[in-house]
């Protein structure tokens, strides 16, 4: 007990000894859980009344600060006021500290009238103690309306508890009933409440799996030994997404939702409701009279609340303010006048709806109607003052006061957040308001939209307004509700709208509103809202990541026809006039979508989709517990079943077609008739959820794989009712099995970051291939990083198999264990990937609600006419010439402008270039030998002497008649190849990584060696030799004035030279990584260098000081501004611009120093960007060997 409530108790204990009858104030004591039976009994068998209050006095004295409390509160009920006005102000107040923790954890504050419910109280925290600091649950489970919030609330409000415990402190979140985007903003919010100073990302998770993610490190490395309370639990997927190592209480209705998670599981349940003495007791405390002195007619209320504490306090509100009117309350509660919201099995809503009608009834007539608007609330949504603000055009403190009525009655709740509060309704509350409301709600929403609009232009959201992240979540629902159609698409389809809600909350919750309002987007448009879908599908891992792309550049990336495009070409020809840079990509047309169709026929996250082996139908399967049929083609159903109890993971078709097997969370696997519908089988040997099932290809011997979160994978004939092979080896949940096209042999994913090759026949395993590895590029150290391998699928010839793992699909090759190519395009995590029978397509299935059909040849390099990342361009006036490689080694001509291709040569290409009129081509080759191709009349030229090993380097000189070549083998070849002399500049150590041409006859060439070297190339004598760096010379430049060169190294050095001295003038330091490239401003006054990490630097050529530093903005994975690397620099010719290529390109304001736009490419890794001298054109070629012709759009 506190030094304060003992030394209060001892100071006062005469008075208290003389005056107190103990019987009735024990009966207290024990009904709170404070004094047992046999101490009454100990109490009561002293002699006289003043030495039965001496021994209770003794004993409350040797206890803790509940029994003071108890004691306190036993002494006002029996009627000694001025006794316990003495022990006033010894009541022992929680720690200010913990009232912090809990403050800014979230947790709830007390009711208005509180009483201790001790007995479980206690049991809750005998639980949380078991946990014992490790991960574990504690379920708190009752029906609705018993107070288990309540009990949450108090049971961490235990000083001891929180600091043995819980020194982590404590996070409360209000779950409800919700749908996958709903958890996401629920997860969202924890993390940002969890992470306020942005020490881990600066951007929200933009799906489930990685706020998990997110959530298990905030948890594990910024609040370990924490608890987090998830109250009102419905469904048991949800508590997946917390399932990651915490200490977690939760509060439900359900008992079983825990079945689906791992770990130690403790459960309290909550007996249905208060006892009459308890129920009694809150009314006696809400009217301040003693329990003995209550009427009649208060165990009559008590009887119809049917022990509901909500609805026992909301009775206890009303005589509160109306003390004379028990028999009345007791009359409407009996007569059951008040039409019922709905009658359930599992909770009686009944007594709530009476209870809830009363009170509204008792409310004053000019705040009533105040009431009614709340109806337009969702469930578990807390509401910031400021949006009733605007909703009743009031001012902050009068709505306040109004919404203080509400709470006093207990028609509302209130969460203090800081120092703004938030309201919100009990789930039953709301049930009740839109039953009652219905006819109106149309209305009330319309007026919320009204208001709205008087006070907010949509541009004028800014996120450090209370309100705004309320708008932005449930301006589309409001709209909806109030049958507000044409707002609704403009909303919708308003790029201003996407790019400000993406930017707050990521894309998935407005991919959501697009499913969800669909059937009202497509009245309107249904092309329209196909086009802004697309976009956010396709663009998804760009929105929302820091810092946030320009979502009109990325519009000007849509196809011509779209009205993504065409709104965001107007947006940017009105910003181009204020100075704004704007990139049109003017060869788009010649790409085409990866993606062949997009269906959607769940009504939430699709786990599975699978091909039938004529390719005509595909099955699929997902959250919504359903297996659907429908054509390949079209898309149109052929059948829908109602195949599970719980989420559909997987489905598969056997090879003659007449079968579909599908597997559950509810640990069964079933198999189909897939004409009827009709169930033929069903399996449940597997002791944890099944993630998968595969038959094999061999019909006249089916045999059904299934692989399940219990580790293990099963084998099953469909002609004998028990397994015929367990297959065991992975140490983590088996996410996905598959049959090799032969049936030899069976892969299997997991979560322990594996894929497996079994023998079907034997059942042993034959390989195992770590896909973990590939993702160690980020800044995690290598145990926090979780790669689940999700799924794979064979090739038709059983040399490949693909493999999915977080966002990325990758393909490898079996024999070998290479990897051939990864592809993206899903917004969120895949699930599923399926090669179509005769592989030129293939399915993937994802989070974000849509099954993609992928063309294999554009996806795969290896089989499609890609282009090598070695170009030459020529700009001519008005048009851009590109000479290209491609993958199979043919010599491509583009013309930029129209997408014009001439096949000029097939050969060993390793380099390649265009003479300065464009009347011949020169290219090299792997084997060192050098041609050149007049385009007049096809004549083909070839160089007599040969390099060594292949050419890297190839370059006209400006008359066109002497070409030069450097390669591997170290030598630099002068072929003129007019009057067939060479000459041969060899002093070069190592392989020469480059050379560039002077004006008088001199070329400076640069090696691995780690020397410059400048030639005279008609005499072919070495004039100067430059020892610059330690490492590798990566890159050299020469000022315009031909005075100075730079040289970038490996070192992480760069360094500016004079022509005329052997020794560097300045050695610019700083980088931290290796400097891969450098350019001097066309007046000669800056150098750029740019280096691995992404980061430019700016310096002043005269005396080398720094100018400005480009830096990377950190995101999530470690990639930098440059997505990695800077590989290609190039000032404009006023030097007020500069261009760099790295994982994409990116323009910067050369006198600030920031970042004027970014194009992101399709792919990554640009090795050289192609500029035009007016700097308005560049080009470009990615590693999926896309080529981009980009123009300013003016």
């Amino acid at each position: 007990m506190d030094a304060k409530a003992r030394n209060c108790l001892l100071q006062h204990r005469e008075a208290l000894e003389k005056d107190i009858k103990t019987s009735y104030i024990m009966d207290h004591m024990i009904s709170d859980g404070v004094l047992t039976v046999s101490e009454e009994e100990i109490v009561k068998n002293q002699p006289t009344k003043h030495q039965r209050a001496a021994m209770l006095i003794k004993m409350i004295l040797k206890k803790d600060n509940y029994a003071y409390i108890s004691f306190y509160n036993a002494l006002l009920h029996e009627g000694y006021k001025d006794l316990a006005a003495l022990l006033h102000s010894g009541i022992p107040v929680l720690s200010s500290s913990i009232r912090t923790v809990l403050c800014e954890g979230g947790v709830p504050q007390r009711p208005v009238v509180f009483v201790t419910r001790k007995k479980l109280v206690n049991a809750v925290q005998q639980k949380l103690y078991k946990l014992n600091g490790e991960p574990g649950w504690v379920t708190i489970y009752g029906m609705a309306g018993c107070g288990k919030s309540v009990l949450a609330a108090e049971a961490v409000r235990d000083h001891l508890l929180l600091e043995g415990c819980f020194p982590g402190g404590v996070h409360w979140v209000s779950v409800g009933k919700q749908d996958k985007s709903g958890l996401l903003m629920k997860l969202q919010n924890l993390c940002s409440r969890l992470d306020q100073d942005e020490s881990f990302s600066q951007r929200l998770p933009l799906n489930i799996e990685e706020a998990k993610d997110r959530l298990r490190i905030l948890m594990l490395r910024k609040y370990p030994r924490s608890l987090l309370i998830l109250d009102d639990v419905w469904d048991s997927w949800v508590l997946k997404a917390f399932d990651n190592q915490c200490q977690i209480l939760l509060t439900t209705r359900d008992k079983s939702v825990t079945d689906s998670v791992m770990g130690p599981k403790y459960v309290v349940p909550v007996e249905s409701g208060l006892g009459k003495e308890k129920g009694l007791e809150i009314l006696s405390l809400f009217v301040n009279m003693k329990k003995a002195d209550l009427p009649e007619q208060a165990h009559s209320i008590i009887k119809e609340c049917k022990g509901s504490p909500l609805v026992v306090s909301l009775i206890g509100a009303l005589l509160r303010d109306f003390p004379n009117r028990w028999e009345y309350y007791l009359r409407q509660l009996q007569n059951k006048q008040f039409k019922r919201i709905r009658k359930s099995s599992s909770y009686d809503y009944e007594a709530l709806d009476e209870a809830m009608s009363i009170s509204v009834e008792m409310l004053r007539e000019d705040i009533k109607d105040y009431y009614t608007d709340l109806s337009i609330l969702q469930k578990d949504v807390k509401v910031p003052t400021k949006v009733l603000c605007i909703l009743w055009d009031m001012e902050t403190e009068e709505v306040e006061d109004i919404l203080q009525e509400f709470v006093n009655k207990s028609l509302l709740f209130c969460d203090r957040n800081g120092k703004s509060f938030r309201y919100y309704l009990h789930d039953l509350q709301v049930d009740f308001l839109t039953e009652k409301n219905r006819s109106q709600l149309q209305d009330l929403h319309k007026k919320m939209i009204t208001q709205f609009q008087r006070y907010h232009q949509l541009h004028t959201l800014s996120p450090d307004q209370e309100d705004c992240m309320y708008w932005y979540n449930f301006l589309a629902y409001h709209m909806a509700s109030a049958n507000m159609h044409k707002e609704l698409c403009a909303l919708m389809f308003s790029l201003d709208w996407i790019k400000a809600k993406t930017e707050l909350v990521g894309p998935a919750h407005l991919i959501h509103e697009f499913v969800e309002y669909r059937h009202i987007l497509d009245e309107k448009d249904c092309a329209v809202c196909e086009n802004f879908q697309e976009f956010l599908s396709l663009n998804g891992h760009l929105l929302g990541r820091q810092p946030f792309p320009n979502i009109v550049q990325l519009g000007l990336c849509e196809p011509e026809t779209s009205e993504v495009y065409q709104q965001a070409k107007l947006k940017a020809k009105q910003e181009v006039d204020n100075g704004m840079l704007y990139l049109e990509w003017i060869n788009k047309k010649t790409i085409k979508n990866l993606s062949r169709l997009v269906v959607r026929p769940h009504t939430d996250a699709v786990y599975h989709a699978c091909f039938s082996v004529d390719g005509q139908r595909i099955a699929s399967c997902g959250a919504d517990k359903t297996l659907q049929v429908f054509k390949a083609e079209t898309g149109e159903r052929l059948l829908e079943i109602k195949a599970h109890e719980d989420e559909v993971l997987c489905c598969a078709f056997s090879t003659d077609g007449s079968f579909i097997a599908t597997c559950s969370v509810d640990k069964k696997v079933k198999v189909w008739n897939s004409v009827t519908g009709e169930l033929v089988h069903t399996y449940d040997e597997h002791t944890e959820q099944v993630n998968c099932c595969h038959f094999t290809s061999k019909s006249h011997h089916l045999l059904l794989a299934t692989a399940s979160s219990d580790e293990f994978l099963k084998l099953w004939d469909l002609n004998q009712k028990e397994c015929r092979n367990t297959l065991f080896g992975h140490i983590n949940s088996v996410n996905h099995c598959r049959f090799s096209p032969d049936d030899e042999l069976l892969a299997s994913c997991s979560a322990d970051g594996t894929l497996k090759l079994w023998d079907v026949k034997s059942a042993n395993e034959k390989k195992t291939i770590n896909v973990k590895q590939f993702f160690l590029n980020s800044e995690d150290p290598q145990e926090d990083i979780e790669v689940i391998v999700k799924c794979c699928s064979w090739s038709a010839d059983g040399a490949r198999i693909m493999v999915a793992a977080k966002n990325k699909i990758f393909l490898w090759n079996v024999d070998s264990c290479s990897k051939v190519a990864d592809c993206r395009g899903h917004l969120s995590w895949v699930h599923g990937v399926m090669f179509s029978p005769d592989g030129s397509s293939f399915l993937t299935s994802s989070d974000d609600q849509t099954i993609r059909v992928w063309e294999t040849k554009k996806v795969c390099e290896n089989s499609a006419i890609v282009l090598q990342q070695e170009i030459d361009v020529v700009f001519q006036e008005n048009e851009v010439m590109v000479l290209a490689v491609d993958n199979i080694k043919r010599l491509q001509l583009i013309n930029g402008k129209t997408g014009q291709t001439d096949f000029l040569t097939e050969a060993q290409v390793s380099c390649c270039c265009l003479s300065p009129h464009l009347q011949y081509i020169a290219f090299g080759d792997e084997d060192g030998a050098i041609k050149i191709l007049e385009l007049l009349n096809n004549r083909v030229f070839q160089s007599r002497i040969n390099h060594k090993k292949a050419v890297r380097h190839i370059q006209f000189t400006a008359d066109g008649k002497t070409l030069i070549s450097s390669s591997d083998d170290s030598a630099v070849q002068i072929w003129n190849w007019q009057s067939e002399e060479y000459v041969f500049l060899q002093a070069h150590q190592e392989a020469v990584k480059d050379f560039r041409l002077l004006n008088n006859s001199r070329l400076l060439s640069w090696s691995f060696d780690g020397t410059v070297k400048m030639w005279n190339i008609i005499t072919g004598r070495l004039e100067k030799d430059f020892v610059c760096h330690q490492g590798t010379v990566l890159s050299c430049d020469i000022s315009s004035d031909a005075t100075k060169f730079s040289s970038t190294s490996a070192d992480k050095t760069a360094k500016i030279w004079s022509f005329e001295l052997l020794s560097p003038l300045y050695e610019l330091k700083g980088h931290n990584g290796c400097v891969r490239c450098s350019t001097f401003s066309v007046d000669g006054s800056l150098l750029a260098t740019g280096d691995d990490n992404g980061e430019i630097r700016i310096w002043n050529v005269s005396n080398g000081e720094l100018l400005h530093l480009c830096a990377p903005l950190s995101v999530e994975e470690g990639t930098a501004t440059h997505g990695g690397w800077v590989t290609d620099l190039c000032f404009s010719p006023d030097s007020k611009m500069l261009v760099s290529a790295g994982g994409y390109l990116k323009w910067w304001n050369v006198v600030t120093g920031e970042s004027s736009q970014t194009f992101y490419t399709n792919g990554t890794n640009l090795k050289k960007i192609h500029v035009s001298p007016d700097f308005k054109t560049y080009v470009t070629v990615d590693n999926l060997g896309i080529l981009y012709i980009l123009q300013i759009l003016e």
